[in-house]
């Protein structure tokens, strides 16, 4: 069997002339000057391959025999991809220069293109992961701009809400302060005009009424009690002045009574145009006794007859048949008591 190209085989010597088998380094050394050592792809399973392989093909046809028995040979390792494993030992090697530099080619453009393939499948995992991680950074980026869009608009709404109910409230008070103060204006404007006609009706009441005498003074008032009267209590109001003190009219009337009553001596009754009647009673003298009369003129004179202690005029209003007090019924026509 010829030898493979790239190792020389010394001269085989016969059977019995096989010594120990120990390369050396003039022994073992390249065809092709420099030798080539590049990356091994599959580890040290296809170095052990490889070395297997040159032994095979430098022992030959004669078999292998063990390194006692053998002659020293000397072998030059070629270098790993200048070796095409193609089958067995007795014939699949091939090794030629043309060859071997096709094959070489060959293998760095395949293992070229599995790394080109490595690493395009790397790029597509990177891009896409990158494309995940892009994706991802502006999906959450997108949420905390919706968010914060969100929380922006929530508290621009409760801000408008906060002004609308500070606006309205204060258009609330501003309404109520101006009800109240409206109320209390036409409450004084009121007050006012029934003040204003209070004293307008006194005013013209004034004129209407007329004082039942003057230079007087007030002795016994209504309602007091006592065993002088047969009542219990006093039922009139006591105008002591000196007799023959002129009495007059308190007001325009006809008089419906005028004589001697008991008790209550000399007696006029002068009733009103309202139907209230008022009483001069005590009288020493009585000036007109019938017909009708105006406010202020003199009826009679003041006396001391009846059931007296002493001379007054004991003047009485009643209506409806009971009696009232005739200071405020004066007082409410105006008159100064």
């Amino acid at each position: 069997m010829p030898a493979p190209e790239g190792i020389e085989l010394q001269e085989q010597p016969t059977a019995g002339a096989w010594g120990e088998w120990n390369p050396t380094e003039d022994s073992a050394r390249s065809l092709r000057g420099k030798h080539r050592v590049v990356k091994q792809r599959g580890g040290l399973a296809r170095s052990s391959t490889v070395l297997g392989v040159g032994v095979i093909a430098a022992v030959g046809a004669g078999g292998i025999a063990t390194a006692q028995d053998r002659p020293q040979v000397a072998i030059s390792i070629p270098s790993l991809p200048d070796l095409v494993i193609g089958g067995t030992a007795g014939g699949g090697a091939h090794h030629a220069d043309a060859h071997g530099s096709a094959a070489d080619a060959e293998d760095s453009s395949n293992a070229t293109g599995i790394i080109a393939q490595q690493a395009d499948r790397h790029a597509d995992a990177g891009q896409a992961l990158l494309g995940r991680i892009l994706q991802q950074a502006e999906s959450q980026e997108s949420a905390a701009a919706a968010q914060a869009r969100a929380e922006a608009e929530r508290a621009a709404q409760e801000a408008a809400a906060a002004e609308a109910k500070a606006k309205k409230e204060a258009a609330e008070q501003e309404a109520a302060d101006a009800r109240l103060a409206a109320e209390k204006a036409a409450k004084e404007a009121q007050e006012a005009a029934d003040a204003k006609a209070e004293q307008e009706r006194l005013a013209k009441l004034a004129g209407s009424y007329s004082l039942p005498t003057s230079a007087y003074t007030l002795t016994s008032h209504y309602g007091v009690a006592g065993s002088m009267w047969s009542s219990g209590y006093h039922t009139g109001l006591d105008f002591a002045a000196p007799t023959g003190t002129p009495v007059k009219a308190v007001a325009g009337g006809k008089i419906t009574s005028a004589g001697w009553s008991g008790a209550y001596g000399y007696r006029i009754v002068l009733e009103l145009e309202d139907g209230t009647e008022i009483w001069y009673c005590h009288l020493s003298s009585m000036s007109v006794t019938s017909g009708s009369v105006g406010a202020g003129e003199t009826i009679g004179r003041v006396g001391a007859t009846g059931n007296v202690t002493g001379p007054h005029l004991h003047l009485e209003v009643r209506k409806g048949g009971s009696t009232m007090d005739p200071l405020a019924w004066l007082e409410s026509k105006g008159l100064t008591v």
